[in-house]
């Protein structure tokens, strides 16, 4: 396939050869795309970019595909308030939506392949009310959109492993049934007995050679602890670049030395950060966690579920946000969350591959990178996140896999 006159990163117009799912070549563009034969025959599929942006396509590493009202009636938000009030009231509602679970979860998935992106790790909720029923409805949108995007699930406590019986078990068995990665939640706060909490975790981690995910809403002192036993386990476990802690919303609201020594041992411990853009004032710094070497993605989280009325499964409005909520203005620095978003979450699901060390590395465009693309309107980089245009082109493993969008809601 070659696509036609097209703006790598928003730069000199170009003609791409993608073969085998990888980029081949890249030229300066031509009047006729090359592979254009006399008589206006043509030797090799051809896409006509149109001048658009060419950009890798989004990585969201951070979605609850189970946890979605996308092409549903808009309903008021009922949730109380902390993680167990919310997770509640999604318990008392998930089953009485107006479309089956796997069917709300296969639409999801598709509108985020429409708007972009082709590489997902999503959890999937595993409780005593729920069991696997959800996690089957993940691995069945998974199947059907196969050929689309490659997705990684995680095996989620979303109530906690210690406070329900039968959790554990039900954990193990979605690892046998090949669940890609396993999750934790707020050990302290939540399960309230951290050292149980990441002995399961981390021992089912090393029993099923899985990486792991934690979510971490703790405050202050509290998430500073949590973080440092996982520091402590990563280390000893010897799963340096195979833990993500994601949310960490107050990581950095203790001191600015505790900040520092955080960032410097989790490039030490190569351990991942996963953000989904929160409005809160203490994060830890996202320009110094990517300079340190820190690989960080961003991602969705819920979808106008019932936890939140947030999310319609467009990643590049989820990067507007990350851009807003850092209170970035220079170019180069929204362009930067356009690489979080992109290669910034591809590095999270392969940490062999390219990661960003700079708000000017431009990576996932060179030859012999994955043809996971994305054909984006727009002058810039940044006036793509600013206007969030539809007129898309979706390029996974070489093969256009989206157009233009345009799902129809659910009936």
């Amino acid at each position: 396939m070659i696509l036609h006159q097209v703006r790598p990163w928003g730069g000199e117009l170009s003609d791409v050869e993608l073969q085998d799912g990888r980029i081949a070549a890249i030229r300066p563009s031509s009047t006729a795309p090359e592979g254009a034969a006399a008589g206006g025959e043509t030797r090799a599929d051809v896409v006509d970019g149109r001048g658009r942006l060419l950009l890798p396509s989004f990585s969201d590493v951070h979605v609850h595909l189970d946890s979605t009202r996308l092409g549903l009636p808009f309903r008021p938000h009922t949730g109380r308030p902390g993680v167990w009030g919310m997770m509640l009231n999604d318990r008392e509602n998930w089953r009485t939506a107006e479309a089956p679970i796997a069917d709300r979860t296969a639409f999801t998935l598709a509108t985020m392949i429409e708007h972009g992106t082709t590489r997902v790790r999503s959890y999937a909720q595993i409780d005593a009310d729920c069991r696997l029923e959800r996690f089957d409805a993940v691995v069945a949108a998974r199947e059907t959109h196969r050929a689309c995007a490659d997705v990684e699930i995680i095996a989620f406590p979303q109530a906690g492993l210690l406070l329900e019986e039968g959790v554990v078990p039900l954990i193990e068995e979605s690892l046998k049934q090949g669940a890609d990665v396993i999750g934790g939640i707020d050990p302290c706060q939540l399960d309230r007995d951290p050292v149980r909490h990441l002995d399961i975790v981390f021992g089912l981690a090393e029993k099923y050679q899985v990486p792991i995910d934690i979510h971490l809403h703790e405050p202050g002192e509290l998430g500073v602890y949590s973080a440092d036993l996982i520091l402590e386990r990563t280390r000893a476990a010897g799963m340096q670049g195979r833990v993500t802690i994601s949310h960490g919303y107050s990581l950095g609201s203790v001191s600015e030395s505790t900040t520092r020594r955080l960032i410097d041992e989790f490039a030490e411990a190569d351990i991942a950060m996963a953000t989904v853009a929160p409005s809160v004032r203490d994060p830890l710094p996202l320009r110094q966690l990517t300079e340190a070497g820190v690989r960080v993605g961003l991602g969705e989280d819920g979808q106008r579920d019932y936890w939140s009325p947030y999310g319609n499964g467009d990643m590049l409005e989820r990067t507007w946000q990350l851009a807003f909520t850092n209170g970035y203005r220079a170019d180069e620095l929204i362009e930067h969350c356009f690489a979080v978003a992109s290669i910034g979450g591809a590095a999270i699901m392969d940490p062999g591959s390219e990661r960003l060390t700079s708000v000017s590395d431009r990576p996932g465009l060179q030859v012999g990178d994955p043809a996971e693309l994305l054909l984006l309107a727009g002058e810039t980089v940044t006036s793509a996140v600013m206007d969030r245009p539809w007129d898309r082109t979706v390029i996974h493993q070489g093969r256009v896999v989206a157009d233009q969008l345009g799902l129809a809601p659910l009936s």
